[in-house]
């Protein structure tokens, strides 16, 4: 384990007497979440711009443990990743930071934060004082905890506290993981503040509080009920909301959630009413690019969360400047008395509308079957089994079918699979047990299951759940046993991979690949919205870039496109549909992100 020199000056932030003080004078956290690793890192510098033009001192970021070491051993902060870069950048903008590195995060993030690896572990227990799990913790903070410790306003940067853990209270009760969480902060070298965030009820606080940390509150609403909650418990803390809930994210299938600016201004004036701080969740929400975006289970079935991770925020996805914005603005300006701080930006620049037409080129199970080598195994292996994090897979048996109607049932089925006779799609399973019928004709079928791991559950129990067909195939009562299994990493493919895939073999009308591509004049780059009209479900690459998945069930319709993916010239987009192709692509000249349903989350 490595450490780190002893600070050479006092935290900037402590608390007396229920006030909260830096460097020793009253002060207020306004905060706002961002996080780097939803915003592309070219555009880091002007979001942060847009937090200190909302009226805000602070900003706050999760750090997900996957994002950084997605393969084991293998941890990086280049490029997106670049950690280090982002908090100064922060610093340039007069912010303070908020740096929440969980391990878990949840965050609506992928398997909250937790790399696949870890959690597919065999006997793995997440969260816990379990060893293998600790130990897992500390090679990662290891790596991680150093680079915030040095850039701790005590040594000249601008880290004024570190979340520990993540709304522990929530999910569980072992107290002395949540210490040996801070206890791992504290001897890599963090000294700046220490908190924790959970809801504001007795149950969650008691899962989650550690005695003589500052206990902080999460919630959407009754500021004056979670600020009673936390006085009567803690009466020498300060009160501090440590996500404000002023927007929700959207799961598929669902509408899409909006908070009234009205609405999120009049909460955060009872937390400050109060003589609270309070963070913003979100100030900007961003994107989940690629395949990062996680997912919620309603008992019943999974619920993905969507590619915009826009959480109706002051911020927009694209940067712009909201209703919301305008509102939240004028109460934050005005707890100092100087009005407006900062001039308020103009919203960044869009393509003009056009249509593209598309080319369509390789059928589904052609492209794919190009895209990976074979695996041979006796049973369905599952995704954790291929070392694979998300994307697809494609699992290909032939068994013999008696003549007559059979059952054919996949069981552990997480989370979605088009099944094939034949190279012929006859169903989809949606169900963790899902049954349909087939009829033999005394011959071996080729059957075919493309499983898609619609993203990994991010919060509750059944955090950690693998991928795949965990159970096994059957006809009838018999399992189908010889499998020929290609693991599809769609975010990992590289520029060359999606374009051997799309072009593996001509195009038969069936779904699958296709291609547009947009023409650009050197100064014409900027963002735009990707709609895929007619199209049923499938994923988007820009010039080799993931940009996440689309659906037609929405809510939302467009895909964000930042302009830094895009050059003068010639640009690629390429479609993988699964379903039904559309004719065409659009570029809108603004987010379509579903019709909208008032939300706000309480705490019952």
């Amino acid at each position: 384990m490595s450490t780190t020199a002893p600070a050479s000056s006092p935290p900037a932030l402590t608390y007396r007497d229920g006030a909260l003080l830096r460097d020793g004078r009253p002060h207020r956290v306004l905060a706002g979440s961002l996080h780097y690793f939803r915003v592309h890192p070219k555009q880091w510098a002007d979001r942060l711009g847009r937090l200190a033009a909302l009226g805000l001192n602070t900003v706050d970021t999760y750090v997900p443990w996957n994002f950084h070491e997605r393969a084991e051993g293998d941890v990086r902060f280049d490029g997106p990743r670049d950690l280090t870069r982002f908090l100064r950048l922060a610093q340039e903008e007069g912010l303070d930071v908020i740096v929440r590195p969980g391990p878990y995060i949840c965050a609506e993030w992928d398997n909250g934060g937790l790399p696949a690896w870890l959690t597919g572990a065999p006997g793995m227990r997440l969260r816990t004082s379990y060893g293998p799990f600790l130990e897992a913790v500390d090679r990662w903070f290891d790596r991680l905890i150093p680079r915030v410790a040095e850039l701790q306003a005590s040594r000249g940067g601008p880290v004024v506290a570190v979340q520990i853990e993540n709304e522990y209270g929530s999910y569980a009760d072992d107290r002395a993981y949540v210490r040996r969480v801070r206890d791992a902060l504290m001897r890599r070298g963090i000294t700046e503040l220490l908190y924790t965030a959970d809801g504001p009820t007795e149950l969650m606080q008691d899962g989650g509080a550690l005695p003589g940390e500052l206990a902080a509150a999460t919630f959407g609403s009754r500021p004056a009920e979670a600020a009673a909650l936390l006085r009567s418990r803690r009466p020498a803390e300060p009160f501090f909301c440590a996500e404000f809930w002023n927007g929700w994210f959207d799961h598929w299938g669902e509408k899409h959630h909006v908070r009234s600016a009205d609405s999120a201004a009049e909460t955060v004036g009872g937390i400050l009413d109060e003589g609270g701080s309070v963070s913003l969740y979100m100030a900007h929400g961003g994107t989940n690019f690629g395949l990062w975006a996680g997912a919620n289970h309603d008992g019943d079935r999974i619920q993905p969360t969507v590619t915009s991770y826009d959480s109706d925020a002051p911020i927009a996805e694209n940067g712009a400047l909201t209703p919301k914005f305008f509102a939240l603005r004028e109460k934050l300006t005005a707890l100092d008395g100087t009005g407006e701080r900062r001039p308020v930006p103009a919203d960044p620049p869009t393509l003009a509308p056009r249509v593209l037409p598309v080319t369509r080129r390789a059928a589904l199970l052609d492209g794919l079957r190009a895209a990976a080598e074979p695996v041979r195994a006796p049973t369905p292996p599952t995704f954790e089994e291929l070392s694979l994090a998300a994307g697809l897979v494609l699992y290909e048996a032939e068994p013999l079918l008696p003549p007559g109607e059979h059952e054919l049932t996949v069981t552990g089925l997480h989370d979605r699979a088009q099944v094939f006779a034949d190279g012929v799609p006859v169903a989809v399973l949606d169900r963790e047990e899902a049954s349909l019928t087939v009829t033999g004709t005394g011959s071996r079928v080729r059957l075919g299951l493309l499983v898609e791991n619609q993203g990994r559950i991010n919060y509750g129990p059944l955090l950690g759940q693998g991928k795949g067909i965990l159970g096994g195939v059957r006809v009838d009562r018999r399992l189908v046993h010889g499998w020929t299994v290609r693991p599809l990493p769609l975010d990992q493919w590289t520029p060359d991979e999606t374009a051997r895939a799309a072009g593996a073999a001509p195009s038969d009308g069936r779904p699958g690949f296709a291609t547009a591509t947009l023409s650009l004049s050197p100064d014409e780059p900027a963002d735009t919205f990707v709609a895929l009209p007619g199209y049923g479900k499938g994923f988007l690459w820009v010039n080799g870039t993931l940009l996440g998945r689309y659906w037609e069930i929405g809510p939302q319709t467009t895909l964000y496109l930042p302009g830094p993916l895009l050059r003068p010239g010639d640009n690629t987009l390429t479609v993988l549909e699964l379903e039904r192709f559309g004719d065409r692509i659009t570029l809108c000249d603004r987010p379509v992100l579903g019709p909208p349903e008032e939300y706000v989350e309480t705490f019952d």
